[in-house]
């Protein structure tokens, strides 16, 4: 989640601090060589050819015959009630759990509350679990300080277990994810020792535990968004763990796919050579953004942008959308009404088909989208045909 809800408060969401930078992109580079290139009138329902993909198609008899049943988790920001029960109705038949993010920690240990009780009230009249998130977020980033001190203060950590058990049993959260980020390097076993704490007292009260973790691609990447997240001792301590696999393509960054799938593959594959794969959900986004050309570094921020609103933009100026073979993913470019180019990288089902199979290829326990309320019904519909999704 990290720079997208950082800077949220500045009205611009950025994710995870996965996207390279560089100092100046020119217009030509918003658009790879490895691509295949289709005018479509409906770029949103019509698939894009591909003839240099890499990953072998799924057959017809595969998805009728032989689901595979797996987890999905999406993420809600409960910021409006009304809209977030819009949220949850249009997602709740596709989704394991609902995870409402986030129960900010003070430094005390108590927790900031939010207002997820209309979500969870629509919930409850489903066969979806509401997933509560745990956060070390602060005043528009996450805390390295905030962090450090439950991880060494006894009568905080003790706070903090307390209270979220008690707000899981009052509001009838059935499961936790942990995701503190931007944790101080030094503290990684300070860390663990916080899990090593927390998560078998939340087991034993009946609700699953799960932790959130940085794209590594080794045990060795360091850095404030990885260094302190230990892949092998997560994997061994929770019940399952979910990859924020998203942001190499970011908002303050130049423009690229969001997930490109070689990218994410290389986490995986990390991933499942310390952690068990049926304790591993990986993460998929529901958005994509639009940046202005030609990109410079400290230029205003890319919009995020749904896939369904992309399709829409594309219709409206009459762009081409392109398919980048390598990156498994669209994008087109148009100009505005003043004039200035722009290029969006966004999903489509094609690019969601593409992470589905690395589900299927890994045997992944499922899925993780962030986040819910950006329009993707072709997302939805792929994922009810191709998997079986557990529920309570």
């Amino acid at each position: 989640m990290k720079k997208l809800v950082a800077l949220f408060a500045a009205f611009t969401i950025v994710l995870a601090g996965c996207g390279g930078g560089s100092n100046e992109m020119k217009e030509s580079e918003a658009a790879p060589k490895n691509m295949s290139n289709e005018t479509r009138e409906s770029p949103r329902l019509e698939q894009i050819n591909s003839p240099k993909k890499t990953q072998q198609d799924t057959s017809k008899a595969e998805i009728k015959h032989g689901k595979t049943k797996i987890e999905t988790l999406g993420f809600l920001e409960p910021l409006e009630a009304k809209q977030s029960v819009k949220d949850v109705k249009e997602a709740e038949n596709y989704l394991t759990y609902i995870a409402f993010f986030s129960y900010q920690v003070n430094k005390n240990g108590t927790l900031k509350p939010i207002k997820d009780w209309a979500a969870l009230k629509e919930i409850k009249k489903t066969r979806a679990m509401p997933m509560m998130v745990l956060t070390n977020f602060a005043e528009g980033n996450f805390s390295p300080e905030i962090a450090h001190n439950i991880f060494t203060n006894k009568q905080a950590s003790k706070t903090l277990i307390g209270s979220v058990i008690s707000t899981m049993k009052q509001k009838g959260y059935k499961a936790l994810n942990i995701d503190f980020e931007h944790i101080k390097e030094k503290d990684r076993e300070l860390y663990n020792g916080f899990l090593e704490t927390i998560i078998p007292q939340v087991q034993k009260e009946g609700f699953k535990v799960s932790t959130a973790l940085a794209p590594k691609t080794s045990d060795e990447q360091k850095g404030p968004w990885h260094g302190a997240h230990d892949y092998k001792r997560h994997g061994e301590l929770a019940d399952f763990v979910v990859l924020m696999t998203y942001e190499w393509g970011w908002s303050g960054g130049p423009p690229m796919a969001v997930a490109p799938v070689p990218q994410v593959k290389k986490v995986v594959d990390y991933a499942v050579s310390v952690i068990p794969p049926e304790k591993i959900i990986m993460g998929a986004p529901l958005y994509g953004y639009d940046w202005t050309l030609p990109y410079k570094k400290g230029n205003k921020f890319a919009k995020r942008i749904a896939p369904a609103e992309a399709h829409d933009l594309a219709l409206k100026e009459g762009a081409s959308v392109k398919y980048d073979n390598e990156a498994q993913a669209p994008f087109f470019n148009y100009k505005d009404d003043k004039g200035k180019e722009h290029v969006v990288w966004f999903e489509n089902e094609q690019s969601a088909e593409a992470k589905n199979k690395l589900v299927k290829q890994y045997k992944l326990r499922g899925l993780a989208y962030w986040v819910l309320g950006e329009p993707f019904p072709e997302n939805w519909t792929l994922l009810r045909d191709e998997f079986q999704i557990a529920k309570k």
